[in-house]
C-alpha cells in the first residue's frame, strides 16, 4: 500500500504549520501532518542537505512507524541489518545482546547514514506535494493574543511575513527558537571528546554484529554499515581532547590516527583504510524543562541532547513527531480540546527524561577506569545479561518498543484476557478482516497493514465462530447488534458524530489455523473486544464490547471530540510522571 497523493483542495481551510528544521524530526513531523491533510511549511537554513552520516541507527520501533507510513522499504534496502550487540572490557567480552527474540518485523539495530535517511523521507513527502524551502531561514519570532508571527528570510535576502497555526521547532542543538523565547537547556557538558570516522575494515568477524569496546584509555565502538564499511566512534585521550577544545587540531582525526587508538583499545586484529568522512564532537547532556510555550513545540535536538550510547537520539526526536503531528492535526480539525497539545509534553518529556539519564549512565559505565562504574560494568552487567526475563527488558529498551503512555490522560484500560494494555504500541498481527472500511473485502493481512497514520483505527475484534465469550445485557443490546452487524452503522456512526472522518473501523478475527504473530498471541483471548489505535500507532483504549463501548464513546468525546460535557470534566485522570 503506498501514501496517497493529496489533492490540495482536500487540506483544511487553515495557515499552514511551520517546521523550522529539516532533519529527521522536522521530516517526520511534516509527514505525520501531510497525511492529515495539514498544509505545511518546512524550512531549513542550510541551502544544501547535509552529506555527512552523522546519526546512523534506525531502532525497531522507528522502522515499525515507517512502515504503517508506508515508507519502510527503501530504508530496508538500503540499510544494512545488525542483529546483535558486544561489549568488552579490556578486550574480553562482557555480555552479548541478541535482538532475534523481538516481537517485531524488525528484530535488529539498522544502520543507514542519516544524509540517506533525509534523501528518503524527503522524497516521501514530495508525494504530498511537501518540498523543503532550502535556504530560508527563521529570523524572528513572536506569539500573543493575535497568534503566533514569524520572519522568514529567503536566499535572496527578502524578509516573509508569516502567521503560521502552530511552529514546531526542529532546528537542533542550537535552536533559534529555543534562544529566541528564553527556555533553559539544563544538563552538563561532559568532560570527553568523542571522534567519528566512516572507513573500511578488514576483519573476521561477522558483519552483523556491531561492538562496543571499554577500557581504561576510553571507549570505542565500531557499528558495520554493510561492504566492509564501519562507523568508528570514540572518545579521546586527555591530551587530544585539550588541543581539539582549544582549536589546534585538525577538522577531524586522520586514518593513522584512527589505526593508533583501535590498535591500542580493540584486542583483535582488523586492518583500517578508505576513510571518508572524520570528525570531533563534544559530548552533552541537556533537556528543555517544557516542550510547548502556546503555540510553539519543541523536538529532536532543539529538546534534547545526549550521549550516542544506545543510538537513541535521533530516533526519539522522530518518535516525538509523530506523536505531536496528529495532536496538532486534531486541533485544526476543529475536534478536539485545546488541552490535547498539552499531553505532548506530558507523555514525551518523562521519556526525553529516561533516554538521557539511560544514555549518560551507558557512557560513564563505559568509559570507567575505576570505582563503582567499572565495577557495575565488568560484574553486575555481565550477571544481570544472563538473566532471561531481564535480558528480554534489555532487548526491549533499546529497540525503543518497551516505550508507553500507560500513565497518559489519553489511554482508557479496561482488563482483558491478555494482549497490549492502553499506552503501549499496538503489535502487528496476522488477522482475518471480516469488515471495514473503503468498501475492503473480507480477507487475511497484517494489523500494519490496515492502520493508517492519518486517522485513528478501531478495531473491533470477534470469535470465528461468532459466538462471544461475554453474554450480552439487555440494556447495551442496541451497541451490540452495532457491533455485529456487516456495516457497523450503529458504531461508525457514534464514532463519526464525535470524530468526523477520523476514524476507521474494522472487524477482524484469528486467522485458520495456528502460528506466530497470530491475533491471539499478540492481542489476547478476550472477545468481542476493541482496541483503539492512535494515529502515531499506539493504543488509547481497550475494553470489551459491548460492556465497554459506551466509555470507549465518553473517552473519544471527552478527549479528541468537538465538546465535552460537565460530567466528562471531572473523570480526568492526573498524569503522574516517574
Amino acid at each position: 500500500m503506498f501514501a496517497p497523493k493529496l489533492n490540495p483542495n482536500d487540506k483544511l481551510d487553515v495557515a499552514p504549520v511551520l517546521i523550522a528544521g529539516a532533519g529527521p524530526t522536522g521530516l517526520a513531523a511534516a509527514m505525520s501532518l501531510a497525511r492529515a491533510h495539514i498544509p505545511v511549511r518546512l524550512i531549513d537554513r542550510a541551502r544544501e542537505p547535509s552529506p555527512h552520516s552523522r546519526a546512523i541507527g534506525i531502532q525497531a520501533r522507528t522502522l515499525e512507524l515507517f512502515e504503517q507510513h508506508r515508507v519502510v522499504k527503501p530504508f530496508l534496502e538500503l540499510g544494512h541489518r545488525a542483529r546483535v550487540a558486544n561489549l568488552y572490557s579490556n578486550g574480553q567480552r562482557l555480555a552479548r545482546l541478541d535482538f532475534d527474540p523481538l516481537q517485531t518485523r524488525y528484530p535488529y539495530l539498522l544502520f543507514l547514514e542519516q544524509s540517506q535517511t533525509e534523501r528518503l523521507l524527503t522524497a516521501h513527502l514530495a508525494g504530498y506535494r511537501v518540498d523543503v524551502e532550502r535556504g530560508v531561514e527563521l529570523v524572528d519570532l513572536s506569539q500573543g493574543s493575535a497568534g503566533l508571527q514569524a520572519t522568514l528570510r529567503h536566499p535572496s535576502g527578502r524578509d516573509e511575513l508569516l502567521r503560521p497555526s502552530y511552529l514546531i521547532a526542529a532546528d537542533g542543538a542550537h535552536s533559534f527558537v529555543r534562544h529566541r523565547l528564553g527556555i533553559g537547556f539544563d544538563g552538563k557538558t561532559f568532560e570527553q571528546t568523542f571522534l567519528l570516522a566512516d572507513l573500511d575494515v578488514d576483519t573476521d568477524w561477522p558483519d552483523d554484529e556491531f561492538h562496543i569496546f571499554a577500557s581504561g584509555e576510553g571507549l570505542t565502538a565500531l557499528f558495520p554499515m554493510g561492504g566492509d564499511r564501519a562507523r568508528l566512534i570514540a572518545d579521546l585521550p586527555a591530551p587530544v581532547a585539550s588541543a581539539v577544545n582549544a582549536g589546534d587540531a585538525k577538522s577531524g582525526p586522520t586514518l593513522d590516527e584512527c589505526r593508533e587508538l583501535v590498535a591500542r583499545r580493540v584486542h583483535h586484529k582488523m586492518a583500517l583504510s578508505n576513510m571518508t568522512w572524520s570528525s570531533y564532537f563534544h559530548l552533552n547532556s541537556r533537556m528543555v524543562d517544557r516542550l510547548r510555550i502556546e503555540r510553539v513545540f519543541l523536538a529532536g535536538d532543539a529538546a534534547h541532547v545526549h550521549s550516542p550510547a544506545g543510538a537513541q537520539g535521533m530516533n526519539t526526536g522522530i518518535q516525538e513527531a509523530f506523536n505531536l503531528g496528529w495532536k496538532i492535526a486534531r486541533m485544526l480539525a476543529g475536534s478536539a480540546p485545546e488541552r490535547l497539545l498539552d499531553t505532548y509534553h506530558a507523555e514525551r518529556h518523562p521519556i526525553e527524561r529516561d533516554v538521557l539519564r539511560q544514555s549518560s549512565m551507558l557512557t560513564q559505565m563505559a568509559a570507567a577506569e575505576h570505582g563503582p562504574m567499572k565495577l557495575m560494568r565488568e560484574h553486575v552487567m555481565p550477571a544481570l545479561a544472563a538473566i532471561g526475563p531481564l535480558r528480554d527488558a534489555m532487548r526491549r529498551t533499546v529497540s525503543e518498543l518497551s516505550i508507553n503512555y500507560r500513565k497518559s490522560p489519553l489511554t482508557l484500560e479496561r482488563l482483558l484476557d491478555g494482549g497490549p494494555r492502553a499506552g503501549e504500541r499496538a503489535p502487528d498481527a496476522r488477522v482475518h478482516v471480516i469488515d471495514g472500511p473503503l468498501g475492503r473485502l473480507p480477507g487475511v493481512g497484517c494489523l500494519f497493514d490496515l492502520h493508517d497514520p492519518g486517522c485513528f483505527s478501531l478495531f473491533l475484534l470477534e470469535n470465528p465462530s461468532g459466538e462471544d465469550d461475554i453474554a450480552l445485557a439487555p440494556a447495551t443490546i442496541t451497541v451490540a447488534h452495532a457491533i455485529r452487524e456487516p456495516n457497523l452503522d450503529g458504531l461508525a456512526a457514534s464514532l463519526d458524530a464525535i470524530m468526523p472522518n477520523a476514524v476507521r473501523v474494522w472487524r477482524i478475527t484469528d486467522t485458520r489455523g495456528e502460528g506466530a504473530n497470530s491475533l491471539t498471541d499478540n492481542y489476547g483471548r478476550t472477545r468481542p473486544a476493541f482496541y483503539l489505535v492512535r494515529p502515531d500507532g499506539y493504543i488509547a483504549a481497550r475494553g470489551r464490547a459491548p460492556s465497554d463501548v459506551h466509555a470507549l464513546l465518553r473517552h473519544c468525546e471527552t478527549w479528541f471530540g468537538a465538546q465535552e460535557t460537565s460530567t466528562e470534566r471531572h473523570v480526568e485522570r492526573e498524569y503522574r510522571e516517574d
